[in-house]
């Protein structure tokens, strides 16, 4: 069974950075997709980027490119440093993953085909 533990949410101003961990344990043959996805009060849950563990290839939602670095420790930790916040990025963040499928990219605008989620971090960026 995967486990997916998450770290580094909270509250900032503006303009402000946080930066997000996630670390799987439990997956032990091929490579992954882990990604962050995103769900505001009353809104879907959207994808914010994903990464391809085999490989390090990355994808992003528009709404945070060049603001949002995805990046790989190992194969089993990614940390989502986010620049620039705006409230707009309010919500709780939450790591997934699933086993990387040959000819199938690791992007997902919901999520919906990812089967191992973590328990969420809260991220508020006031104005």
């Amino acid at each position: 069974q995967v486990q997916l533990v998450e770290s580094g949410g909270g509250s900032v101003q503006t303009g402000g950075s946080l930066r997000l961990s996630c670390t799987a344990s439990g997956y032990t043959t091929g490579d992954m997709c882990m990604g962050w996805f995103r769900q505001a009060p009353g809104k879907e849950r959207e994808g914010v980027s994903t990464i391809r563990t085999g490989n390090g290839g990355t994808g992003y939602a528009d709404s945070v490119k060049d603001r949002f670095t995805l990046t790989q420790r190992a194969k089993n930790t990614v940390y989502l440093q986010m620049n620039s916040l705006k409230p707009e990025d309010t919500g709780m963040y939450y790591c997934a993953a699933r086993p990387d499928v040959p000819f199938r990219g690791c992007w997902s605008e919901s999520g919906s085909n990812y089967d191992y989620w973590g328990q969420g971090t809260q991220v508020t960026v006031s104005s």
